[in-house]
């Protein structure tokens, strides 16, 4: 019971520290998010519509000539929009593995700073009056 009373307050101050950090990393990657999507809308779109217009040309009925190119038409058009997909997850996985090993080694260096701290005011909750009066005056003196 006392160490759960003691435990309470520092499980509430890991959940906000938590709750930050996840506030921080979606601050990062809503930025990240809209820069691929306005790259994608600029330059990945254009290339693929043209593609698709030229797809759909010989597609046609119309034409009389009948051509085996558009399933390869197509098929290169996929292998593209997945090479494309990997290159853009790739960078933005390496990204955010850089941003939360940072994020962890700041979490492990706090974690283990609140155990000394926690260990001293509870040593200092423990030690009598007239002995911390001591140590107080003995530490003012110059």
């Amino acid at each position: 019971m006392k160490t759960g009373r003691r435990i309470s307050p520092m499980a509430d101050q890991a959940k906000l520290i938590a709750n930050r950090r996840v506030d921080d990393a979606r601050m990062w990657a809503a930025p990240v998010l809209e820069n691929a999507a306005h790259r994608v809308e600029d330059q990945f779109a254009p290339a693929v519509s043209s593609m698709l217009n030229e797809a759909a040309i010989r597609v046609n009925p119309a034409r009389q000539a009948k051509s085996r190119r558009w399933p390869t038409l197509v098929l290169v058009t996929g292998l593209a929009i997945g090479m494309a997909g990997v290159m853009f997850y790739r960078r933005n996985a390496q990204q955010w593995t850089e941003h939360m090993k940072d994020s962890a080694s700041d979490a492990s260096r706090w974690a283990h700073e609140r155990p000394d701290r926690a260990a001293q005011s509870s040593q200092s909750a423990t030690t009598p009056m007239s002995e911390r009066t001591a140590d107080e005056a003995s530490r003012q003196m110059p």
